[in-house]
């Protein structure tokens, strides 16, 4: 004989507007995921962003100062350059006197300070100062040539340091 048994079995009906639903609120919840994480990324990125500006903020403001500080301590320097160059026209052959003038121009070439070149060029008053006018000392000299300098100029990288006193032809 054969044993029969009998199962039953529950039915479960889901209605396919249920399923939509379920469906519906998911895909509003990963839109609205999707959406903080883009309003996330945005921030951080406005944040580094800002971040990195105030860094190279910081960098100008640094390099600003320094420099500033440069220039302070080089036109302090300047004075002591014009009195051995003073004792130089005074007495060329003096070697101590020589020795002074190459340390410091050695010193002035590795913290960036150079002299403006005057005599020969024509008047700018970015880098000259003309304290005098007179006639030319040759026909073939232009007018507003610089025939002398009376105080050297100089610059610090890109800026003038101190403009050159010179005198100018007519």
């Amino acid at each position: 004989m054969e044993d029969k048994k009998e199962v039953e079995i529950e039915s479960v009906s889901v209605k396919k507007e249920e399923i939509k639903d379920s469906e519906n609120k998911q895909t509003e919840i990963i839109e609205q995921l999707n959406s903080k994480i883009a309003e996330l990324n945005d921030k951080y990125l406005r944040i580094a962003a800002e971040l990195e500006n105030t860094r190279r903020r910081a960098n100008l403001d640094i390099e600003s100062v320094s420099r500033n500080r440069a220039m302070e301590i080089a036109e302090k320097i300047l004075p002591v350059m014009d009195a051995v160059d003073a004792a130089l026209k005074h007495n060329p052959n003096d070697e101590g006197i020589q020795t002074m003038q190459r340390a410091l121009q050695n010193a002035f070439a590795q913290i960036g300070i150079t002299k403006i070149e005057s005599v020969g060029e024509i008047l700018n008053p970015q880098f000259h100062n003309a304290i005098q006018m007179t006639d030319k000392p040759t026909p073939e000299t232009k007018t507003n040539t610089v025939i002398e300098e009376l105080q050297s100029g100089y610059m610090f990288g890109d800026s003038v340091l101190r403009t050159a006193m010179v005198i100018v032809s007519k």
